[in-house]
């Protein structure tokens, strides 16, 4: 057959048919496999309409998601705002609480170091622990909130071990013989790497709860070492803690029954800030305690090398006071008050105002607020300029901010830096300590 024929005979009426036929045909088979996949009992136009409904349906619910994703993010910002202003709201409050607070702890101080009536020695005592634990009631209600929110940063330096742990066993030791206990303290030569104010928050809780809840016995405050970790423990005689309540202690608001009713005090925060504050910097917490045989709880804190400046706390006994003439630079009426009452308690001769203008010198050591006031420099720019006129003068920056920057910054310009509301016992060693180094260059002059 001539190929060139074939289209001709395609357009026959008999091809037409078949081929109609054909795709009749393979359109049933279609519709067929569409009816098939569809819903049972309905047309392609069944299926359609069940697939434009799931269409509408699916995209109705996406709309939905986004928009409730949205206000959850929204909620979550809010949050976050909120949480961070709680957070600098209570900052505030607490600078604002903590002035009063820091005059009258140095007032009682000075108090104290006075020839007083036993019961006069007595009410002083308990006003100074009252203050005390009221100190200890707002720096957990701000601890725990910086943390929540994110915004306490650590100021990690090497120091000596014997820095924190010395002065902290000096401290404690008083507070354990007044309750008939024996603290016990084995010194170390070890130089430790952590945020010397946070890791001394994580052991003072370990020794005040190791204080508030033995009877009778002793507390040991050690320390050993594990490679290249320093392991600080804190011993107790104490009642000891059951197995189940060994984890919850750390809970919020989780406390035990103290020793005494006088005790109970405090919003069971203490070992829920040692956890976040120990997590934070790293430093493995550890408990062993068995009911009836005491509690051991420990922090293991990394070896450093580095060794301090001579402003550092060393754990050594404080030189002679007497004589030392000092000054004190702070707006607060009522502290400079509490520091004279305090400094001239130890024999020192104070010299206090708001501004340097007016104070005759030279002075020894400088102790100098770090916020002198709306509208007045820093207490940096006045150490700053104090060191220009008496070179080598040392300088001691109290604050009640405890931001990481701010600690690193006065260290960066060889200052010594103390917390409000300060600590009569710290005070009185750093204050030894820098009029000790002092000597050598005077006496070579």
């Amino acid at each position: 057959m001539d190929p060139r024929r074939a289209p001709e005979s395609a357009t026959s009426p008999e091809a037409l048919a078949e081929e109609n036929a054909r795709l009749r045909r393979i359109c049933a088979a279609l519709i067929e496999r569409v009816e098939s996949g569809g819903m049972p009992h309905a047309g392609p136009y069944g299926a359609f309409e069940h697939s434009v409904l799931l269409a509408e349906q699916v995209r109705e619910r996406t709309e939905t998601l986004q928009r409730t994703l949205a206000a959850l993010e929204r909620s979550r910002a809010e949050a976050e705002a909120a949480n961070l202003s709680k957070t600098r709201f209570l900052a505030a409050v607490s600078h604002d609480l903590l002035q009063p607070l820091n005059a009258a702890r140095l007032f009682a101080s000075a108090l104290e170091g006075h020839r007083l009536p036993d019961e006069s020695h007595r009410l002083v005592g308990s006003i100074n622990r009252s203050l005390k634990d009221v100190e200890t009631l707002i720096g957990s209600l701000v601890d725990i909130s910086r943390l929540d929110a994110g915004v306490l940063r650590p100021d990690v330096t090497s120091f000596p071990a014997e820095e924190l742990l010395g002065v902290l066993a000096e401290e404690y030791r008083q507070v354990a013989t007044s309750r008939g206990l024996e603290l016990r303290h084995v010194p170390s030569r070890a130089v430790i790497t952590s945020d010397l104010a946070l890791l001394a928050r994580v052991v003072r809780n370990f020794l005040s709860n190791a204080i508030r809840y033995t009877r009778h016995g002793r507390i040991l405050l050690g320390c050993r070492r594990r490679g290249d970790w320093l392991e600080i423990l804190v011993g107790d005689t104490g009642p000891g803690i059951e197995p189940a309540q060994q984890r919850v202690i750390f809970d919020e608001f989780h406390r035990l029954e103290a020793s005494g009713e006088e005790d109970d005090r405090g919003l069971g925060l203490g070992l829920a800030i040692v956890e976040r504050i120990a997590g934070m910097l790293g430093h493995p917490l550890a408990l062993a305690s068995r009911p009836g045989q005491g509690s051991l709880f420990s922090v293991r804190v990394p070896c450093g090398t580095e060794q301090v400046n001579h402003q550092s706390v060393a754990h050594e006994a404080p030189g002679p006071l007497a004589g030392a003439n000092v000054w004190v630079i702070d707006n607060d009426a009522d502290i400079r008050d509490g520091m004279e009452a305090l400094l001239g308690g130890w024999g020192c001769r104070v010299a206090s105002a708001a501004s340097p203008q007016g104070l005759q010198g030279p002075p020894q050591v400088l102790l100098v607020d770090y916020h002198l006031g709306e509208g007045q420099p820093d207490g940096l720019a006045v150490a700053g300029r104090l060191c220009r006129r008496f070179p080598g003068l040392p300088v001691v920056v109290i604050t009640a901010n405890h931001d990481a920057a701010l600690k690193a910054h006065i260290r960066e310009e060889g200052y010594a830096c103390l917390h409000k509301p300060l600590k009569p016992l710290r005070l009185r060693v750093l204050l030894g300590n820098l009029l000790e180094a002092q000597r050598p260059r005077r006496s070579a002059r």
